[in-house]
């Protein structure tokens, strides 16, 4: 009676992770299969880079063409994202953010079944550029409050704000230090609601400081949405300026 051989294991270099000869599954589905396993355990974690293209050939003892095909069955599941000349990223959750006519943050966050929070980087009474007077409806250089946020889900980087709001809203500033959420400072001061009238969207590159807060490569687009809030009057009570890091965000707007 002939007795089948065992799989064939490769001899790779000293630390790689071995891989059966066998001719039933080939060398590069096996890759891919260990990938897949690591990234659903959380390791690498979303949006972190891969090693490189040499490395990882290194650690499973193949060629980079073996590698590549590996790398690209991920991609084409959608669990890598190769962007070329910086190498292959973990893909991370998009966060669809519906613009509609009440636009807000912590139950965008949460219907992801995420945890929302912020931090405040600057909340102080300055002069209103002409651009935030323009969309308050006030005269340039009136005065206005500006609170600039992080928001956060899950403890990562979703957007980057500046909210403005007409000085008239006496006690603003103090209840916007004090309260969980902007929604909550409103209707401390008087304004127990307010809808959405206009966003307008566009895409560009961040600045240094940008991609440091959104921890994101300054190649990596932004979306830049202006909004501006009114109360059941019709009357301006924020005018803002959001920032959104692709691919972790997209915008999608609500009839």
């Amino acid at each position: 009676m002939t007795v089948a051989a065992p799989p064939r294991v490769a001899a790779p270099p000293p630390g790689a992770a071995p891989l059966s000869r066998d001719e039933g599954e080939a060398l590069w589905h096996q890759i891919a299969r260990v990938l897949r396993q690591e990234i659903a355990a959380g390791t690498p974690a979303p949006g972190a880079r891969l090693p490189a293209e040499a490395a990882l050939a290194t650690r499973f003892g193949v060629n980079r063409h073996t590698l590549r095909r590996a790398l690209e069955a991920l991609a084409r599941e959608g669990l890598l994202k190769i962007e070329r000349g910086r190498g292959s990223f973990v893909a991370e959750d998009v966060l669809d953010y519906a613009i509609g006519a009440r636009t807000r943050f912590s139950e965008w966050i949460r219907r992801h079944n995420k945890e929302p929070s912020g931090r405040i980087l600057r909340l102080e009474e300055c002069a209103a550029p002409v651009a935030v007077a323009r969309g308050l409806g006030l005269r340039a250089g009136a005065r206005a409050i500006l609170l600039e946020r992080l928001g956060l889900a899950d403890g990562r980087p979703v957007s980057l704000t500046e909210h403005y709001f007409p000085a008239r809203l006496r006690g603003l500033r103090a209840a916007l230090a004090a309260a969980a959420s902007i929604t909550e400072a409103l209707r401390a001061v008087g304004v127990d609601d307010y809808r959405r009238q206009l966003t307008r969207v566009s895409a560009r590159l961040p600045d240094a400081a940008e991609a440091g807060l959104l921890r994101i490569p300054r190649t990596r687009p932004l979306l830049v949405a202006e909004n501006v809030n009114v109360d059941r009057a019709g009357a301006v009570v924020e005018f803002g300026l959001a920032r959104y890091p692709t691919p972790r965000v997209q915008i999608v707007f609500e009839p």
